[in-house]
């Protein structure tokens, strides 16, 4: 490696940690606040918050890897060519080519670290965190109860006590329960405790009612009637309600498709009895995870034509940077466009692929001179006459 290329590369590759580490960082901190609650509110340990946070800091770096990497590798070579640096490599006879390995070995460097985020640490870490979520919802449901408020154990449950004893029994407690469909639960009871179970908390009720709506055919109907909407209340001495969303086992058989690995992606298995629309979007995922590590090798491809092939500027290349940005927005927009349409129909799929190395690959053909496209002809210089002699009539002397 030689000295100029161990130059730039040390440049680009600082500035890429930092940035990256940066924006991933900033993202973390925007996102981490759905769970501050946790910490706030509900009880939770700091530690517990940071491991829970931390487990979507892979995603995160799976995703901004590209845009750094573009970001970064163009305006290390704006600012080389606005300080004249550039001038002077050229001069020493350095090709453009020559000018771009360092970009270049930094970005197969960073397409290396997508592949592996996003083929082997995204799935992990995001499996991770469903677990964890798992046992925030149902195992620690029970600290998620407060006294004098409306708790939202899940998005279809919400518990109420209006007082909660030191030995942890509730008085004046109100469930909701939407989790049947069609057929909403509410609970009133004077008292109860919640007790840990194999499948989560289960909360004991003492001396309540329970009221539940539901259709049913009213009694002595002719034949044909449509059910009619009815309450049915039911007085008890004792009853339980389980707080836990789900089991164990069927959390883990609706898994997602951040969570699964490319082959489980590109191959599911028929047994799991998923839908066709799933089984294509699965499929179209799956190219995608294998694609976009590569759009950081493409964007820089995209930064480095942008810098390099343009003619130096006095006052710098301001005007081809915008555009670039601009270009790389575009290439952005159009991959989620891209996405979603491979997974209606993954006939599109190939269009993920092209979306990937297409921009790289039209950006090197700009990088080595456009070879091809057809240039206009330099203005030929008019003939000097010969000190003494006589123009042709209409002719400018010089």
């Amino acid at each position: 490696m030689s000295r100029v290329t161990r130059y730039i590369s040390k440049q680009i590759a600082l500035s890429l940690l930092a940035v990256t580490v940066g924006l991933a960082a900033l993202i973390w901190l925007t996102q981490s606040l759905r769970f501050i609650e946790l910490v706030l509110d509900r009880g939770l340990s700091f530690a517990v918050f940071l491991e829970l946070t931390g487990l979507l800091l892979p995603s995160f770096f799976a995703v901004i890897l590209p845009i750094t990497t573009f970001v970064v590798t163009l305006f290390t070579y704006v600012r080389l060519s606005s300080d004249r640096e550039l001038v002077v490599m050229r001069a020493a006879g350095l090709s453009d080519w020559r000018l771009a390995r360092p970009a270049l070995l930094v970005a197969t460097l960073a397409t290396a670290i997508g592949l592996v985020l996003q083929t082997w640490l995204v799935p992990i870490s995001h499996a991770a965190f469903r677990e964890w979520q798992y046992e925030i919802r149902n195992q620690m449901a029970a600290i998620l109860v407060q006294e004098g408020v409306f708790s939202s154990v899940s998005a279809d449950l919400t518990v109420y006590a209006r007082d909660r004893e030191r030995d942890g029994t509730l008085r004046g407690i109100l469930i909701h329960d939407m989790r049947e469909p069609g057929a909403p639960v509410t609970i009133l009871a004077e008292r109860g405790v919640i007790l840990p179970s194999n499948n989560g908390p289960r909360v004991i009720l003492l001396n309540g009612q329970r009221q539940q709506m539901e259709r049913a055919v009213p009694p002595n109907s002719p034949p044909g009637t449509a059910p009619q909407p009815r309450l049915s209340v039911l007085a008890f001495g004792e009853n339980s309600v389980d707080l836990a969303r789900s089991s164990r086992t069927e959390d883990a058989r609706n898994r997602d498709s951040r969570e699964r690995f490319v082959g489980e992606l590109l191959n599911p298995n028929p047994e799991e009895g998923l839908l066709e629309r799933d089984v294509r979007k699965f499929r179209a995922e799956g190219h995608g995870r294998l694609a976009s590590p590569f759009t950081a090798l493409s964007f820089a491809m995209v930064g480095l034509a942008a810098a390099l092939a343009s003619a130096f500027r006095r006052h710098g290349g301001g005007l081809t940077a915008m555009g670039a940005v601009g270009a790389v927005v575009g290439l952005l927009a159009l991959g989620l466009a891209v996405g979603n349409l491979a997974a209606r129909d993954n006939r599109f799929i190939p269009l993920i692929w092209l979306h990937a190395i297409g921009p790289g690959l039209a950006a090197a053909w700009v990088l080595s001179g456009a070879p091809g496209w057809p240039r206009r002809a330099p203005p030929m210089p008019a003939p000097r006459a010969a000190p003494g002699a006589v123009l042709p009539r209409g002719a400018a002397a010089e």
